[in-house]
């Protein structure tokens, strides 16, 4: 474990993340996170943060949703002793997959996994850099479903609280460290 210079401290964090007006279209702020991932305390505190979430349960797999989600979930599987899994979008892994299409504000998207990547009843977290309206999170759930595997949560470093996308997830436990309302 990579020990941290001082206890998790969100206005701490939250001053790492850099806001960016306007991208990736007009009238849009954008939380980049590249920020806090070049901070090597933050970074730590981040992953240890969303770690001590789940360190009690016993976690099978931690699956990370491309891209973002590459950066924490293998850091928060090796905290948590678990195997990492990525979701990919199309084309992207070469064995037998699974998939599902889901709706965007502009259009669709698809989002795949491996068919054998999760044995039935595994217990697995699912992480992302961020929610925001959950369409992507609801794209993996389903995936998780299909596979019968067993969701023990769904953790993400940033959540925009004023998109309402938990809201989608009610029945899972949703962990998010930093917020933001607007």
């Amino acid at each position: 474990m990579v020990e941290t210079a001082k206890p998790l401290n969100v206005d701490d964090l939250k001053k790492l993340v850099r806001t960016v007006p306007d991208f990736p279209k007009p009238g849009i702020l954008f939380y980049d996170i590249t920020t806090v991932l070049k901070d090597k305390t933050g970074f730590a505190q981040l992953i240890d943060a969303l770690a001590a979430h789940y360190i009690a349960r016993k976690i099978d797999l931690v699956l990370g949703i491309e891209a973002r989600g590459f950066i924490f979930g293998p850091a928060l599987a090796y905290r948590l002793n678990a195997g990492f899994v990525p979701v990919r979008k199309p084309r992207k892994l070469p064995a037998p997959v699974v998939r599902v299409t889901y709706d965007l504000e502009y259009g669709s998207d698809t989002l795949e996994i491996h068919a054998d990547a999760i044995t039935p009843g595994q217990s697995v977290v699912l992480v992302d850099d961020l929610l925001a309206t959950g369409g992507t999170m609801e794209a993996t759930v389903q995936l998780v479903n299909q596979l019968g595997g067993v969701i023990a949560g769904l953790g993400f470093a940033v959540e925009l609280d004023f998109l309402k996308g938990r809201e989608r997830f009610k029945e899972y436990d949703v962990f998010s460290l930093l917020h933001y309302d607007e």
